[in-house]
């Protein structure tokens, strides 16, 4: 039992290994009842025919089996047709002089003629077709070696030719000549070809390349013309004074060159029994007298069943009298057409040793070429030599394992321009070559396939081996039997199943899996922010799957009219059959598909943990494969789609093996491939997603489904299916997640959103919002490593920007996802993206009041929030949100009303009424904005009022407020000269409170900044400020001026506050603006004349001389003198300094006052001295004009 299974593995694993080839072997026929009475298992097959549905077989037993192929039943979705054994013919032959008989050696047909040519024990025969009734009487061709030669070039089946005439030329091999013959309603010589032994002939046109046993000879059969090629053995001497390029002549009836030295088989045969009793014929060696063996009748075919009785056809097959030989070696010798007698094939002498004749092989893999087959012995390697018309070789040559038995080509090859004959026939041209082969201790027969027409180390220059499918029914004890080649005349079709079950559609169902609970339980595990929202999305998926509007039994529908679309793709055709034993294949280009699908499953093995099977990828061949598809283009339908699926499964299971718990992780370089492989082969991402448990959910199948191949869709379910369970590997989540993974999401789900708006997406909505979401889930994991704030450089943070600013399709989903993941600036961009402004501030709001936003991005929210409302359009939002803002920061909230770009625009007395209902602490803000910034001098009452209420109330209820301002009082005082005026002093001293900063700005606007000296109501601010005059020093100075009490503002300036600088800026400016910053140049108009100045200078003087210190007051009153003498009258001065001062103390007042007295006294000099000549120039002028004017008489 064991060796029995043992047996089975080899053999499947041969039958592997031969699927990932370029060719298949299909079965044709199987068991063929070589013999009639099924008593022998000695009987081979020599030679296969087929023809429009007809299969003719050729045994070692001397008949041909005629099969008729029964079209398959309708119903029957594999499409293989059957056969019935239709005759058992026993070809007419002479028998031959020995008992050896090869049995049937070739089965020639001509379809053009509707002809067949059957060489049997080197006698040649003619039946019509398709039923292989004798034809032409009697008429044999004999002794024959090989008949052929058909001009490649034309097609056999006379398409386009004269139907009227249609006739034939073919090439008989004799023993020591060639006739070329003319096959019609009537078989014609044409011409003798004076080339012995030949055993072998291609012919292209009028050049025939042929062989006998010893060398290869390219022949011109319109000119009779050789040209001598070059030995079959290289071992063989005897040929190397006829081998060589020049040109021989051979016609027959000009003595041509002949080589005496070459035979058929190396033998001479007994005369003919028959030749006396032949009729004469153009063909000299044709006869009309040969008889049928005893025992011959006339045969018929029963088409009544799929099997059919053989005694009803024909006697049994007499057996042989020895073995037959085999047919790789060379054929036994035919009878010859000399007069030997039976004594003379006693066997010469033993010969000194010989190389070992091989079998040629001819064949031409396009029309201007041929292929022959070089070598030094059967079981040596092989050398295939191309040549060209003239006999000049032209590619590199090729290198067979063993010498082969059988050779044939396919395929018009790569750069080779097509031929009528060639137009359907594949690019790719391949050699195959039967032969066996040594494994170890083991010799097997096989086929070796390689290109022909690629040079050695140039793509896909590999060789590969074919083994029969199975071994047949040989003995245990007996040798394998071999593999037989043949390019048959017409082509045959092949169905492939798996091709139409891998490439056809079927709709995937990631939900209908076992692990899709597993999965839920996982989100919980993973995070579980996500499993918030499940529910809603299962009810979602309900809504959008419905298929309530869809007609009852659509998918089954589909998935006939997916069959039916994909049953094209499995059908192949063919020219090349093969057999072994009693068994005979299609040899058939393996479809693009099954070939590297059957590489790709050798690459893949089942790992078993916790009772789980989950499949282990060998990654590098993997690589290897889709590396091997880059660049490739499709030429066909079927390899397109092919192409594809293969890029699909490839790069789907690359990803997979990432999902490995027990593998090491891909490397980056093998993501990108992967990325590269599913994005060209455009594998719907839902399965990329379905896959991965943290995604699936996010999957939206619509009505109609996910609709795949099915050979990707059997990978995807198999691994969902068969994952292992999450709850048993905690690991598995954090693989499946890992920062590998999730960046390859990130590039395959962004590489997919740019497909979007292209045409060739089926199910567009579905598949964006899947991948929408996904792509939402990946970067929000991808950016929780992301620093809180604001993005630098280019990072994950800017991708999931990007998403939600160019918008996603599955909106409600992603509202969801950032709700629970707590993005809430992500969210208002989002919002953004749809223009939501109204959801955008909601949001923003609840960021500024305090809500989590994990990413910390909203830095400066409430200036954020100003600039926005600013652009927006809706006078609703910008009010509600500005006064919101204006409660929060009355300051930047104000900026919302007065923004001169704002797009909505509030008159100043709406805005006041606005901030006084829902924002009264932004009010004074908004004066200050109206009054310091836009100089709205009507709102500085109001204004002050506020400041008033704020200062004044602060002063009620503090004393310490109270105590402050006396104690700047006092400490201004205290200061020694020179020191800041007291506005710059208590502005360098503020306090960081309300009232203190509202004060400021009160001083600012009393003392008479914006224009508003004349703005305010005076009196009302006394009334308001009376029970605080000790406390408002600097208040009570700014109102006494205002109203023209001079005197006690400057008393006030000098003995309640100290500050002298101010009294002496009141002096000059007339008590205006004297508490506010003065920038630029004063207006003229506004400043008090001359004598205005000197009487305020003068109240200044009388207060100085009353400041209490005496040192302070002669140094003030010194200084003001000096600095200021020119306002003051010397005498006025003198009159009021003390006797006690010393003249020192006013020098510099008394020396400034001389000066002036003396500068006044020479500009009055100067000026009379001007006024003089004056005076003088005009009485000059007056003189001069009574001179031109002359004297005048008054009458």
């Amino acid at each position: 039992m064991e060796s029995k299974d043992s047996e089975e593995t080899v053999l499947s694993r041969r039958h592997a290994a031969a699927e990932t080839g370029p060719f298949v072997l299909r079965a044709l026929l199987e068991d063929l009842p070589l013999s009639a009475e099924g008593d022998r298992d000695d009987i081979e097959i020599n030679c296969v025919e087929f023809l429009e549905q007809n299969l003719y077989v050729g045994t070692s037993a001397s008949e041909i089996l005629h099969f008729v192929q029964i079209p398959p039943d309708p119903e029957d979705t594999s499409g293989k047709p059957s056969y019935i054994l239709a005759s058992r013919l026993p070809p007419a032959f002479h028998e031959p002089p020995t008992a050896a008989r090869p049995g049937v050696q070739q089965i020639l047909l001509l379809p053009k003629v509707n002809k067949a040519c059957i060489l049997c024990n080197w006698t040649v025969t003619f039946y019509s077709l398709p039923e292989l009734s004798p034809v032409f009487g009697t008429t044999q061709i004999r002794p024959c070696n090989w008949i052929g030669g058909i001009d490649l070039n034309i097609d056999l089946s006379g398409s386009g030719q004269d139907a009227k005439a249609p006739s034939v030329t073919v090439l008989a091999s004799l023993n020591k000549k060639i006739r070329v013959i003319k096959i019609s309603e009537d078989p014609r010589g044409l011409r003798t070809i004076d080339f012995a032994g030949s055993v072998t002939s291609v012919r292209r046109d009028s050049f025939a390349c042929v062989a006998d046993s010893h060398s290869y000879a390219l022949l011109d059969v319109d000119r009779l013309l050789k040209i001598p090629l070059f030995p079959i053995s290289s071992l063989d001497d005897s040929q190397s004074g006829n081998i060589g390029g020049h040109v021989e002549d051979i016609s027959g009836n000009t003595g041509g060159i002949s080589r005496s030295t070459s035979s058929a088989q190396g033998y001479s045969a007994a005369p003919s029994n028959d030749r006396g009793h032949g009729r004469s014929t153009s063909l000299g060696t044709f006869m009309t007298s040969g008889t049928r063996r005893p025992g011959q009748r006339a045969v018929s075919g029963d088409r009544s069943g799929r099997e059919t009785p053989e005694g009803i056809f024909r006697e049994s097959s007499p057996a042989p009298a020895r073995e037959p030989s085999p047919t790789n070696k060379p054929l036994p010798p035919p009878p010859t057409e000399s007069g030997a007698t039976e004594e003379q094939q006693a066997p010469p002498p033993p010969p000194p040793p010989a190389p070992v004749l091989l079998k040629p092989h001819v064949v031409s893999p396009t029309p201007q070429e041929f292929l022959l087959v070089t070598g030094t012995g059967p079981r040596d390697p092989g050398v295939g030599m191309f040549v060209n018309l003239e006999g000049d070789p032209t590619r590199s040559t090729l290198e067979f394992e063993k010498y082969p038995d059988q050779l044939v080509v396919d395929g018009r090859g790569v750069g080779v321009d097509p031929t009528p004959t060639t137009i359907d026939d594949e690019e790719e041209g391949f050699v195959l070559a039967s032969m066996s082969r040594d494994f170890g201790e083991e010799s097997r027969h096989g086929v070796e396939i390689q290109r022909w027409d690629l040079d050695p180390g140039e793509g896909d220059s590999e060789k590969y081996w074919l083994e029969a499918p199975f071994l047949g029914s040989q003995k245990d004890n007996s040798s394998p039997p071999k593999v037989g080649l043949r390019s048959v005349v017409d082509v045959g079709d092949v169905y492939f199943e798996d091709v139409v079950e891998r490439l056809r559609l079927k709709r995937f169902q990631p939900f209908a899996t076992r692990s899709m609970d597993a999965s839920i339980l996982s989100l919980h595990s993973v995070d579980s922010r996500t499993a918030l929202s499940l529910e809603r999305v299962s009810g979602e998926r309900q809504l959008f799957e419905s298929t309530d509007d869809l007609p009852e039994g659509w998918e089954d529908h589909r998935n006939e009219e997916e069959k039916q679309f994909a049953q094209r793709l499995g059908q192949a055709r063919t020219r090349i059959v093969a057999w072994s034993g009693n068994d005979i294949w299609w040899t058939v280009r393996n479809p693009l598909a099954l070939r590297l699908d059957a590489s790709i499953s050798d690459m893949t093995t089942n790992k078993i943990r916790d009772d789980q099977t989950y499949p282990s990828m060998d990654r590098r061949k993997l690589i290897e494969v889709i590396n091997s598809l880059r660049g490739r283009e499709a030429k066909t339908e079927t390899e397109f789609l092919s192409l594809g699926y293969i890029r699909q499964r490839a790069g789907l299971l690359l990803f997979m093996s990432g999902l490995d718990a027990l593998a090491p992780p891909p490397s980056e370089p093998e993501y990108r491939i992967c990325e590269d492989a599913l994005l060209e082969g455009g594998l719907d991402p839902r399965v990329i997603l379905a896959i991965v448990p943290y995604l699936r959910k996010e999957i939206v199948e619509g009505r109609k489904g996910i609709w795949i191949h099915g050979g990707v869709k059997d990978v995807a379910d198999s691994f969902i299916t068969n994952s292992i369970s999450e709850s048993s590997d905690t690991t598995k989540h954090s693989g499946v997640m890992s920062d590998h993974i999730l960046n390859f999401l990130r590039r395959f789900l962004a590489a997919w959103r740019k497909k979007k708006g292209f045409g060739s997406i089926a199910n567009e909505n579905e598949v964006f919002r899947s991948v929408d979401a996904a792509l939402l889930i990946v970067l929000l994991q991808l950016d929780t490593s992301t620093p809180p704030g604001p993005p630098k450089g280019k990072s994950v943070r800017l991708d999931l920007y990007e998403l939600v600013d160019k918008g996603v399709d599955c909106f409600e989903r992603a509202i969801s996802l950032l709700e629970s993941h707590r993005r809430l600036y992500v969210l208002s961009r989002l919002y953004q993206s749809r223009k939501m402004a109204s959801e955008v501030l909601a949001t923003w709001r609840r960021i500024v009041e305090g809500e989590p936003d994990e990413g910390g991005e909203f830095r400066e929210g409430e200036q954020k929030v100003r600039e926005y409302l600013t652009k927006i359009r809706n006078p609703a939002l910008v009010q509600e949100y500005g006064v919101w803002l204006a409660t929060r920061n009355p300051k930047l909230g104000v900026q919302v009303f007065a923004e001169d770009r704002s797009q909505v625009k509030f008159e100043p007395t709406q805005v006041v009424e606005i901030l006084r209902a829902g924002a009264p602490g932004a009010v004074k803000d908004y004066l200050e904005y109206l009054v310091f910034s836009k100089n709205h001098a009507e709102y500085i009452n109001e204004l002050i009022a506020y400041y008033l209420d704020i200062v004044t109330s602060k002063l009620e209820e503090s004393e310490a407020a109270r105590t402050t301002l006396a104690q700047t009082y006092e400490s201004y005082r205290a200061l020694r000269p020179p020191k800041p005026t007291y506005r710059q002093f208590i502005t360098d001293n503020t306090i960081d409170e309300e009232w203190w900063h509202s004060r400021l700005r009160l001083l600012q606007l009393l003392g008479g900044s914006q224009g508003s000296a004349s703005q305010y109501d005076v009196a009302a601010i006394l009334a308001r400020i009376a029970p605080y005059t000790q406390e408002l020093v600097p208040e009570v100075i700014i109102l006494d001026g205002r109203q023209s009490h001079h005197e006690e503002a400057l008393r006030l300036l000098t003995h309640g506050l100290g500050d002298y600088d101010t009294a002496i800026n009141y002096c000059l400016l007339g008590g205006s603006s004297i508490y506010h910053p003065v920038s630029g140049t004063v207006a003229l108009e506004s400043l008090p004349t001359q004598e205005q100045q000197a009487e305020l200078f003068g109240f200044l003087l009388a207060e100085f001389l009353q400041i209490e210190d005496i040192s302070n007051r002669v140094e003030q009153t010194s200084n003001l003198l000096e600095r200021f003498g020119g306002w003051f009258d010397v005498g006025h001065v003198l009159s009021l300094i003390p006797d006690s001062w010393s003249v020192d103390l006013v020098s510099g007042f008394l020396v400034s006052a001389l000066r002036r007295i003396v500068r006044e006294r020479s500009e009055t000099t100067v000026t009379k001295a001007l006024s003089g000549a004056e005076n003088l120039k005009v009485a000059a002028d007056l003189i001069g004009k009574i001179d031109a004017a002359g004297p005048s008489i008054e009458a």
